[in-house]
Formats: structure tokens, sequence, C-alpha cells
């Protein structure tokens, strides 16, 4: 049986997997979602017996049955290969009594390479049905833009497009980003935050008439941010896969229930567990770990979001998020498939700011859905207290959930706690949560006094980004975007 897609905002439009994926965001604003989600749930026993890469074709071949078992076993291969410095790929480590599920093994050091691998494979295995060129067209918070710009680069037929927030990402993520090389490749600073770049982003592809000067040079835009369903789907099979491993560690038994913390800002990397519970993992509690920008945090203790407050530049700038895109993915899935609902509750964002769900919708998010917040001296004391007990290093996003993780009761499950970067992303923040001057240090000063103090190495990734030329310079603002995309798309697309 095929499972079909179509908008969190009406069901009248059906779509395959792949048009969802080239798609990116439903025609009338709205994100691609499944009604089948859950019909089809997997094995447990073959998840825990097998790899990364093994489960990944599961999840992937269950979630987007229009790809042939070909192209998922040629798209798992390239997306999760030698570019990982660790072959378990996201391995689980402890934690103290806890665990970490390690996500920055990856070639850009996130969290977000685990679907921007292999967004680009699926990307082209559906355009070769397609035609078209495709100009990728993403905003970041600091991760997602390297990570885009990394998996996207040189990629037959695709061009990529990265709008970041000046002033608002660390040294190393916009060095990243503005050295990064490809004739395919476009990377623009907007002077605004995330939620500008975001905002924009969605009405170029809502523009009607931008969409038809790029028709008529046989371009079409999608998004590798987390509102395509091509980047939510890869971000399951670490769920499933660390699960496994704990199995086969012997920490849990098949079928025990584990707790999982995660930071997150557009709410994509907490709602691909989700996923996984709706696909059969044992799930007790998802629980949100949110920094001073607790739009979620207050949305999941009162049932009201409300993006009407001030905007917090933290040390964990890849959470600097108020406009949480992928929660109208739960509540398309929380309020039974109520198009009607969640078109009148975004609509109530765009105009007022802000909404309040339903008290029946409410209580069936907070069944599974907890949450907490940190600040940036919460999570600074957390960066050092781990090194001290744990000696391990986590940059300030794991130390956000690090911390509401350790103000969670004891409820007997195992509790793992989602890594989403690497510390060396976040030098300077790290050092100075470690009670180190930085005084006067650059990014790659304070990389070296890292590994000085903690013994630790910085990822060759990272570390030899300071002989990279950059080539990126560009700055524009919010309302410029449109222009800089459709001079892209000509300078790429000849």
């Amino acid at each position: 049986m095929q499972t079909f897609y179509h908008s969190t905002r009406s069901n009248a439009d059906l779509v395959t997997s792949k048009q969802a994926i080239m798609t990116g965001l439903a025609p009338d604003g709205g994100l691609y979602v499944s009604d089948q989600l859950g019909e089809t749930t997997l094995d447990l026993k073959t998840v825990c017996g097998q790899s990364f890469q093994e489960t990944a074709k599961l999840v992937l071949g269950t979630l987007l049955d229009d790809y042939t078992a070909s192209e998922i076993d040629a798209c798992v291969k390239n997306a999760y290969g030698p570019q990982w410095d660790s072959p378990a790929i996201c391995p689980v480590t402890p934690l103290g009594n806890d665990w970490l599920l390690e996500l920055f093994h990856g070639p850009t050091c996130a969290f977000k390479d685990v679907a921007l691998q292999m967004l680009p494979q699926l990307m082209s295995v559906a355009r070769a049905g397609d035609g078209r060129n495709v100009m990728i067209v993403t905003a970041t918070s600091g991760d997602t833009g390297k990570a885009a710009l990394d998996g996207f680069s040189d990629v037959e037929g695709c061009g990529v497009c990265v709008f970041y927030p000046w002033g608002k990402v660390s040294d190393i993520q916009r060095l990243q980003m503005v050295t990064q090389i490809g004739g395919n490749v476009a990377v623009c600073a907007i002077r605004g935050n995330f939620d500008d770049a975001q905002s924009e982003v969605k009405r170029i592809f809502s523009d009607p008439e931008l969409g038809k000067r790029l028709v008529a040079r046989n371009v079409r835009l999608s998004s590798a941010n987390s509102i395509n369903v091509g980047r939510l789907a890869p971000q399951v099979t670490y769920y499933f896969d660390s699960y496994a491993q704990l199995v086969r560690s012997g920490a849990v038994r098949m079928g025990d229930e584990v707790t999982f913390v995660v930071p997150t800002g557009n709410f994509g990397d907490v709602l691909a567990g989700y996923f996984a519970k709706r696909l059969g993992l044992p799930v007790r509690r998802l629980v949100v770990a949110s920094n001073a920008n607790d739009v979620l945090t207050e949305f999941l203790t009162t049932g009201r979001y409300n993006r009407k407050r001030p905007f917090v530049k933290t040390i964990s700038p890849s959470m600097d998020i108020l406009v949480s895109s992928n929660l109208e993915r739960l509540l398309y899935y929380a309020s039974d498939g109520d198009c009607e609902l969640v078109s009148r509750l975004m609509g109530d964002l765009a105009e007022k700011g802000e909404y309040t769900v339903p008290a029946s919708v409410f209580s069936r998010i907070t069944e599974l859905f907890g949450c907490g917040r940190a600040d940036d001296d919460d999570a600074r004391e957390t960066i050092r207290e781990t090194w001290q007990d744990c000696h391990k290093v986590i940059d300030p996003h794991t130390a956000v959930a690090k911390h509401v993780l350790d103000q969670l009761p004891k409820d007997g499950t195992q509790r793992v706690c989602l890594s989403t970067a690497s510390p060396y992303k976040f030098p300077a923040d790290v050092l100075g949560a470690l009670d180190t001057d930085t005084s006067g240090m650059n990014g790659f000063a304070c990389m070296d006094a890292l590994e000085h103090v903690t013994g630790t190495q910085a990822p060759k990734q990272l570390s030899s980004l300071r002989e990279g030329e950059v080539i990126h310079d560009d700055v524009c603002d919010q309302d410029k975007m449109g222009a800089f995309v459709e001079s892209a798309c000509a300078r790429i697309f000849l």
C-alpha cells in the first residue's frame, strides 16, 4: 500500500513522498503529513539485530514507500559511509547513570548531518522523474546551513541557497558556511534573527510571481529545513538505532520504555522521536529542552503558544527560535487530523502572534511530551559539572538538555540525552564554562585551548577551517532575500 502525503492545513491534494520532498512546503503554507503514519510498525527484534544503515533502510522504506528498495539502498550507502568518523554513525555512550546519543560524528559535526547527508540522495532520485533543476532555499540558526551546503555541494541539477542571521551564530558556524566551496552554492547573512529568515523563506516559497519566473528557467524551489519531510524521516532512524544499542549493551530489555531528552528550537528533532513512537518504539516520554527562548516550554506547560516575546541571543544559538515550525505537524496528529483547526491556529499565529489549543489536544500532547528550560548560566554550570563528574565535554545545546534531564524525577526508565553538536563548534563558550579566560582569543585560539584544557581533539573538519578562504560575504535585509535567490538561480542554472 502506497503512502500519500497532504498539507496539515488541507487534505484535498494528495502527493507521493517523492513529490512532497521535491516541493518541501505545501502550496497553502502547510507541512506535509501522512494519515498512514503508524499503520505499519517496525519489528523491534529486527531493529535490535541490525546496523544503523539497515535500520535507516527500514525506516525510510516505511515512511517513503514510493522509493524502491534499490533506490533506498543506494541513498543509504551514499549518505552513511566514510564521511562519518564513527562506524556506529550515532553512537550511544555513558553519561553518569544516563546515556548520551552522539549525533555529531558527520562531516559538519552536527545532528543535521543525519538528515542532510540523506536528503540530497532522496532529492536526486525524486528529481530523476521530474527533469527540473531544484534550488534548495534554507534558513539556518547555525547548523542546518553548513549541513545543507555540504550535502548539496555540486549535486547535479541542484543549487543551495542558505540564509543565516548576521552576528547570531558562532564564529565556527559562520566560517563553516562562508568558506563553503562548490559551483552551485550561495550564502547570505541577513540583518535580523532566524525567525525573520525562516518567515521570509516561507514567503518566497509562496510568491507566485517569483515562481513563474523560475519556472521559465526550468527551476523549482525546495527546502532543506525540517519543514521538508525528507529532512524529518531520516532522523527517525537514530531513535530506533539508539534503542537497539541500549538493548545490545544490556542496559534495557527489548520492550522496555526509554525517555529521550531533546534540545530543540524548531521542534523537528523531537518530532522525529514522536514519529518513532508511532512506528512502534517503546518511548515513555519525549522531553523538550528549551533555552531562554522558551516558547516551547511555555506551550507545553500552558497550551498557549506565544511568539510575542523578546528574542534572546544565547550561547546555544541553534535554539534561538520563537516560531517552531514543526509543531504544526504535532498539532495535526494530536487533533486527529483536524486540518481546519490547524489552519485556524496557524492563522492566529501569523495575525495575532499567538494561539491556544483546545484542552483535548493539549491533554493528548502532554501525555507524551514533557518540557524544561535552561538559561545560559544553567548551561555553563552543566558544561562544567559534566566535565568534572563524567569527564565528557559537551556543547551548550547538549548542556541545555543535560540540565533539564538532571531536573527530572526518576521514573525507572533509562534516559537518553541527545547531543546535537560537537563542543568544538562553540569553543569560546565551552572554555568560558570551564573557567578559562578567552579574552582576545579568536575561535581557533579557543579551539586550541579547549584541546589543551580537556585533552580532547578537535574534529579535523573544524580545525581545518583556519585554512579556508572566505568566499561568501553577502549581507542583505530580509526583504531582499527573494532577489538574492533569483540572482543565485540565474548564476547557477545558466
